[in-house]
């Protein structure tokens, strides 16, 4: 039993090193599967896709630098682009060097190229608070700029061709075969999840099972499709991605973020003492905070804010997982809904009343007190008692503060966990500004720690398995007396849509597979492939269809020859004649 689970472990480990090889985890076959189609194939796409600047040419990652590729080749244009990156990197600046930084810029960019009233407007700016919107108007105006001439030109360049080529191969058909299966990390709520590989790549991710039969029983279909949307939508750096969704015979798949790092639940009671350290509650509740105000901007309410719904990356950064619960809010029009775990629901969620994006915050205040006390606010670690109490102390009790507490740990709890949501802290005029304008963030750079530059003060062993071993992961029983019809299939076919564009971009360009694969002619001229002049090549057949048309071939000409009637002796002169031929 023991030795199941190193085997299981030492496999997912060798994967996520990306195998040993120098092909970092891809197939032999990974070039002919991400192989370009010629761009005449791409007419179609060509005409029907939307030719907005900010989607083709800032959004999408792939796009982004298929532009700026562009631009480098006009000098007036390449300045532009070196000024957005100046006026970028200026945000993350620490505060200290903002003013000498700003300095810089203008007297490099803005004193030559920028009309003078806009380059004295930045410097006056400058001057009276070196905050970060004092670029706001000049990135507005490069803007505005770029999207005019310089945007219609690039759609008639190489660049935005290669760009089409890009996006054929985003939508190839996802199915089971286009990842290799590791071991099961644990259990969703209709099925396994485990590790997964995507073969042309080698990116890593986690593969969360939905079985059909059992989603059927539990009428969970709209659920299950609430949360791929959810997750479809939402783009950001602290709650868990989706790359792809797509159906097998038995299981709808949501393929997501893979975290290595294990969730928060496993670190606040198995790594030692029970708790963390302030700086360690400050970096976590920081990325919680962003990840809520990313999900909210979205008008969408998580739910269901719990240690175990956190989960650590490789490199010790947060993303808020499992999105079942999260539902879309209509602006004016707030919600009604007992939904959410025992002893982290807000008041207003227990008393079944109307709200909106009020019990994320609630929900952050019983993370940052568990974090620092090592127990939930409303019920001691592994206490026996019934949720009705749980559900009375939420609504009637204060919270009880050890010496593990800073003052200011102890006020943001405070707001955060204040019954009356009206006067929750996140919730008044100024939302998620308020939450992070508190002086329990005021070591935290939001700007730098969005930008995923802020270093954690805990780093997960890159060597470790931070999960249940995989006998001990309970299996599920087997569903009986379900049977799938059409409207199954209708479901599943909405469901089932292959890439998500912005995550799949980025999975190109961080296995380098963008950088190995977008390669231009000479002095830069047009491939083969990007020539409308040159017709694209013949499809290749595979190696058993060209076995198979040898042999067919053989047959002919051994059936001509010989002439003979037996059904037995032309089988065996195929054979003898495809071995003297191979020979």
């Amino acid at each position: 039993m023991e030795l199941e689970n190193i085997v299981a472990n030492t496999v997912l480990l060798k994967a996520r090193e990306g195998g040993g090889g120098k092909r970092k985890g891809r197939s032999k076959k990974w070039k002919e599967i991400l192989r370009f189609p010629h761009i005449s194939q791409c007419t179609e796409l060509g005409n029907s896709i939307d030719r907005d600047y900010i989607s083709l040419c800032e959004k999408q990652p792939i796009g982004r630098l298929l532009f700026r590729l562009y631009c480098e080749t006009r000098p007036e244009l390449l300045r532009c682009i070196h000024l957005l990156d100046a006026m970028d990197d200026y945000e993350l600046v620490p505060d200290e060097k903002r003013k000498s930084r700003g300095d810089q810029i203008i007297g490099k960019f803005l004193s030559k190229q920028a009309a003078e009233s806009l380059a004295e407007q930045c410097r006056e700016n400058l001057e009276l608070h070196p905050c970060k919107e004092i670029f706001s108007d000049c990135r507005k105006a490069l803007h505005h700029y770029l999207r005019g001439a310089p945007f219609l030109d690039y759609q008639n360049s190489m660049y935005f061709d290669r760009f089409l080529q890009w996006k054929m191969l985003e939508r190839q058909p996802i199915a089971k075969d286009t990842f290799r299966q590791y071991r099961v990390l644990g259990k969703g709520g209709f099925g396994e999840v485990c590790a997964c590989q995507v073969r042309a790549t080698g990116k890593m991710y986690a593969c969360k099972k939905l079985e059909k039969k059992r989603i059927k029983k539990r009428k969970g279909e709209s659920m299950a499709l609430n949360e791929k949307q959810i997750l479809e939508k939402v783009n950001s750096r602290f709650v868990v991605s989706l790359a792809y969704a797509y159906e097998t015979k038995d299981a709808l798949c949501l393929v997501l973020t893979l975290m290595n790092g294990g969730d928060l639940k496993f670190h606040i009671y198995s790594m030692g003492t029970p708790g963390f350290e302030k700086d360690r509650v400050q970096f976590y509740a920081a990325q919680i905070c962003c990840g809520l105000d990313h999900l909210h901007q979205e008008s969408i309410v998580y739910r269901d804010l719990k240690p175990e719904n956190i989960l650590l990356d490789d490199n010790g950064h947060i993303r808020i997982s499992d999105l079942g619960l999260a539902i879309k809010v209509a602006e004016g029009d707030p919600i009604r809904g007992r939904v959410g775990t025992v002893g982290y629901m807000a008041p207003e969620v227990i008393n079944n009343e109307r709200y909106g994006m009020s019990p994320d915050w609630w929900g952050l205040g019983c993370l940052i007190y568990e974090m620092t006390a090592g127990r939930s606010p409303f019920r001691a670690r592994k206490e026996r008692v019934k949720r009705e109490e749980v559900e009375k102390r939420v609504q009637e009790e204060e919270e009880e503060y050890s010496d593990k507490f800073t003052e200011d740990t102890k006020a943001i709890c405070r707001v955060l966990l204040t019954k009356d949501p009206k006067q929750r802290l996140g919730c008044t005029a100024e939302g998620s500004s308020g939450v992070k304008a508190h002086c329990f963030f005021r070591n935290i750079n939001f700007k730098r720690l969005e930008a995923g530059i802020q270093e954690p003060s805990f780093v997960p062993d890159p060597r470790a398995v931070y999960c249940k071993d995989v006998l001990d992961i309970e299996q599920f029983s087997t569903v009986k007396g379900v049977n799938l019809d059409q409207t199954d299939n209708d479901f599943y076919f909405k469901f089932s849509t292959g890439c998500v564009s912005i995550p799949w971009q980025h999975e190109m360009i961080d296995t380098e597979c963008f950088s190995d694969l977008n390669v231009f002619g000479p002095q830069g001229t047009r491939p083969p492939d990007l020539d409308w002049n040159t017709p694209p090549e013949p499809p290749r057949r595979s190696l058993l269809d060209r076995i198979f048309r040898r042999h067919v071939r053989s047959l002919y000409i051994v059936k001509a020859f010989l002439n003979f009637g037996s059904v037995t002796v032309v089988r065996y002169s195929v054979i003898v004649y495809s071995l003297f031929r191979a020979k």
